[in-house]
């Protein structure tokens, strides 16, 4: 059995899962609405505020499912009830951002500030510069997929350099630094 797909996903309170015709599960919850359809062979049966997923047999096509969609439901479950988080730090002098309403106005060392359109479901904050820190974005969201896709795509306008690690990156990420140059031998 997958060690992920046999667990339960437990709803918290005020989540409600729904099995719909055609295996489509729909989850509500205090921060929105998802739904996702799920393949025809994997059964989701909902009893009692738990969410159980099941596959009918071994075959490796029903195993690599199982896993899946029970992460899936869960992701859902969380992200309706509590929401997703993901933060990225503007590292170098004079990068800085500016959050207009779904429009982030960054300036990231290019000739010209950069305007990134946000998609409805993702909120940005960008948190108080203290002195002698970076800005840092904060991006918020139910959707967690979104969510890491709209991350990575700001995370591309200006990926973090190895020598100064200059550019934007995620709050905790380990970037591999480079030594440069070495001072000539004789």
């Amino acid at each position: 059995m997958s060690r992920i797909g046999k667990l339960p996903v437990s709803l918290p309170q005020g989540v409600t899962v729904k099995v719909e015709d055609g295996n489509v599960v729909k989850v509500k919850g205090p921060l929105g609405e998802m739904s996702q359809k799920v393949d025809a062979d994997i059964k989701v049966t909902v009893e009692g505020g738990v969410v159980h997923v099941e596959r009918p047999t071994d075959q490796p096509r029903h195993r690599s499912m199982h896993g899946l969609y029970r992460a899936l439901i869960h992701n859902m479950v969380v992200g309706v009830s509590t929401g997703y988080t993901v933060k990225q730090e503007l590292v170098g002098v004079g990068f800085r951002v500016e959050v207009k309403g779904q429009i982030l106005e960054m300036s990231l060392g290019f000739s010209h500030d950069i305007h990134f359109q946000l998609p409805a479901e993702v909120k940005a904050e960008a948190e108080p510069v203290k002195k002698g820190a970076n800005p840092v974005l904060a991006l918020k969201s139910y959707d967690k997929q979104l969510l890491g896709m709209v991350a990575a795509k700001i995370r591309s306008l200006r990926k973090p350099e190895p020598y100064k690690g200059k550019g934007i990156k995620f709050v905790g990420e380990q970037l591999r630094r480079k030594a440069g140059k070495s001072a000539s031998a004789k």
